[in-house]
C-alpha cells in the first residue's frame, strides 16, 4: 500500500498504467461485476428484482466514466471471492473490506469507502446502558484504556449470544476477541442479523455503521440502538475496495481512475450521504 496525492494520482492513471514487464493489456470493453444484493444500503434487491444501493450507484457510475459496458449481477456473498478468481465476473462491489487476508487471494481498487464496526443491541436490552470510556478503538495499537473497554465488553457479553454476518470483517474480529465468552451466532445475511436481533433471538449484533446508521432511521431498526466503542484497524482492513483478479491490472488501472476523479470532484461524498446518511467517504490520499 502506498500514500500518493490525489491530483498525482489521477494524472497518472490518465496518462496510463505500467503492466509487469511481458504482460500484454487487455482492452476492457464489456465487464461482469459481482454485488451481494442483500446488504442494505450499500448494495439490495427489490421486490422487482433490481439491484439497488450504494455499491450500485458508485460502480455504475465508474463504467459511464470510463466507457465500460457494465453487466451487474447478484452473488450469494459467501462464494463472491470463489467466483471473481474462477472467472464468472470480473469485479466485485459488495461493501468489501480490503483485508491482509484478502489481499493474498485477490486485488482491489480504491478504497472508496472507509467505515468503523459498531456493536447493536436492542433499546429494551440491558446491553444498551454501556457507557464506553472510548468513543473508538483501533485495533492496530490497543492502549491501556482501550484494553480496559475491550475487557468490560467482553464481561459484559459473557454468556450472551452475538450475530453477525460469516465470513466478513465482523465475523473475523467477533471470532478473535469475544468468542471464548460469548456465543457467536453467524447468518448468511446481514437483513437476517438484524431480524434475529429484533426477535430477541440473539442478545447483541455487530456490524457497520454505515449499515447500522441507516437501518435505524427506518422502521424496522427503529427499536435498535448502538453501544460500545467504534471499531477500526487491523482485522477491519484498509477500506472498502472493489475486488478483482491479481492479473487484471489493466483494469485496476481503469476502475481506480473512476474512483479518484469521482472522490475528486465530490461525487463519492454526495452518494455516501445519500444512502448512510454520513460521510464515510475516504479522507486521505491511501489507495490500494
Amino acid at each position: 500500500m502506498k500514500k500518493v496525492m490525489l491530483f498525482g494520482l489521477i494524472a497518472t492513471l490518465t496518462v496510463g498504467f505500467c503492466l509487469p514487464t511481458g504482460v500484454v493489456a487487455k482492452e476492457w470493453k464489456n465487464v461482469r461485476v459481482a454485488t451481494e444484493g442483500a446488504y442494505p444500503p450499500w448494495n439490495a434487491t427489490d421486490a422487482d428484482g433490481k439491484l439497488y444501493g450504494f455499491d450500485i450507484d458508485v460502480i455504475e457510475e465508474v463504467c459511464r466514466r470510463m466507457n465500460l459496458e457494465c453487466e451487474i449481477i447478484p452473488q450469494a456473498w459467501k462464494g463472491i471471492i470463489p467466483g471473481l478468481t474462477a472467472g464468472k465476473y470480473d469485479l466485485i462491489i459488495a461493501g468489501m473490506q480490503a483485508t491482509a487476508k484478502r489481499l493474498k487471494v485477490i486485488d482491489f481498487a480504491g478504497p472508496y469507502a472507509k467505515t468503523p464496526g459498531s456493536f447493536a443491541t436492542l433499546k429494551s436490552s440491558p446491553l444498551a446502558g454501556f457507557k464506553s470510556a472510548e468513543e473508538g478503538v483501533t485495533l492496530n495499537d490497543i492502549t491501556a484504556s482501550e484494553q480496559e473497554v475491550i475487557d468490560a465488553l467482553r464481561s459484559l457479553l459473557k454468556g450472551k449470544v452475538i450475530g453477525v454476518q460469516t465470513t466478513t470483517t465482523h465475523s473475523n474480529f467477533l471470532d478473535t476477541y469475544f468468542k471464548d465468552v460469548a456465543r457467536i451466532q453467524k447468518y448468511e445475511s446481514q437483513e437476517n442479523v438484524l431480524l434475529d436481533l429484533k426477535a430477541g433471538r440473539i442478545d447483541a449484533a455487530e456490524a457497520s455503521l454505515s449499515v447500522w446508521i441507516p437501518a435505524m432511521k427506518k422502521e424496522t431498526g427503529a427499536d435498535v440502538t448502538l453501544f460500545g466503542p467504534a471499531w477500526t484497524g487491523d482485522i477491519f482492513g484498509l477500506g472498502n475496495g472493489v475486488g478483482l483478479r491479481k492479473e487484471d491490472q489493466d483494469l485496476k488501472a481503469i476502475i481506480s481512475k473512476g474512483l479518484a476523479e469521482m472522490k475528486a470532484d465530490g461525487t463519492i461524498q454526495k452518494l455516501a450521504l445519500k444512502w448512510f446518511g454520513f460521510d464515510n467517504s475516504p479522507k486521505d490520499d491511501t489507495i490500494f
